[in-house]
């Protein structure tokens, strides 16, 4: 059963007053959030060498500055039930200063927040090495070697580490990325939680990147299955991670829609997905003029609501 509809938390928050904003998403028809705790650390400052102080700050400093946004939560009702942690965690050619930090500061940094926030899930990128490792399989194990360094405050707190399918940019091309692979990463997710004793690992379905690369929606979440613990719904051309409304491109004049939302909706129904509908969609609230910023998450919000009617539908047939 569908536990909810939820959309980024970036666009709507002022961090300054973070209650309007969570109650402008009760409003609109949100019951669950995921909390964007990677734009206080963006990967466009971090692919240009830029460093951000935030994350210095310590534990205690920054439990006290995301208290006014677990109380304005609680207060507006809305349930964090997943956050996206800054990425990438490490980035090839880039200052060794910046990477420890990424790897030893913010990693460990955003699990404490996490728990904080009594957020269960929290979504992390896989290292996308392969092409300067020379395989997968050394890329993959140097990811699980950086998961290996937060896996066990994700079992000591009760979090479950969520690996979301990638692509990656080679020359114009789109390629796969970490966690393209069902199977394999099946596997590894399962050899992972065994070795801990403890569901730590689960995964994030992205609806985007999985266009990109133009992977069978239905049968990947079928490989899946319940290791699919999160999702990022967005769309796009099919040429750029746009993060935009689902519907909004088509291939044909017929409008046919870019994006297979059919088999989106078959391959939750078929794994009996139990969890929250979440829109990573922030880029739409700049697409559209500020006054119709409400107007736009409740477009978002209703989306939701149909996938959710659409699969329960499935489920009675």
């Amino acid at each position: 059963m569908i536990r909810g509809i939820g959309t980024q938390t970036w666009r709507v928050i002022d961090d300054n007053d973070p209650l309007p904003g969570f109650e402008l998403l009760k409003e609109t028809g949100f019951d669950c959030c995921d909390f964007s705790l990677n734009r206080y650390l963006l990967n466009t400052d971090l692919y240009n060498k830029r460093r951000s102080r935030f994350f210095e700050k310590s534990a205690e400093e920054l439990r006290d500055y995301f208290g006014p946004h677990k109380e304005g939560a609680k207060a507006a009702g809305i349930r964090i039930h997943q956050m996206h942690m800054p990425y990438p965690i490490y980035i090839p050619g880039n200052t060794k200063e910046i990477n420890d930090h990424m790897w030893n500061e913010v990693a460990p940094k955003s699990m404490e927040i996490c728990a904080y926030l009594e957020c269960p899930y929290i979504v992390i990128h896989g290292l996308k090495l392969r092409r300067y490792l020379g395989s997968e399989e050394t890329e993959w194990e140097r990811t699980e070697e950086f998961l290996d360094t937060i896996l066990p405050i994700a079992k000591e707190k009760d979090i479950v580490v969520c690996m979301e399918n990638l692509y990656e940019g080679a020359a114009g091309h789109m390629t796969e990325g970490p966690c393209s692979d069902p199977y394999l990463t099946a596997e590894r997710i399962d050899r992972i939680n065994e070795r801990y004793g403890s569901e730590v690992l689960g995964f994030c379905f992205d609806t985007g990147h999985a266009n990109l690369l133009g992977i069978d929606f239905m049968r990947y979440m079928t490989v899946m299955g319940k290791r699919i613990k999160v999702l990022h719904i967005h769309d796009n051309d099919g040429r750029a991670d746009l993060h935009q409304l689902p519907y909004t491109f088509t291939r044909t004049r017929d409008n046919k829609p870019s994006t297979d939302w059919e088999g989106f909706i078959a391959g939750l129904r078929g794994i009996d997905f139990d969890g929250v509908l979440s829109f990573e969609t922030a880029p739409v609230l700049s697409a559209f003029p500020e006054e119709m910023k409400a107007d736009a998450l409740r477009l978002i919000a209703a989306t939701g609501r149909y996938f959710k009617e659409k699969i329960l539908s499935l489920k009675n047939l």
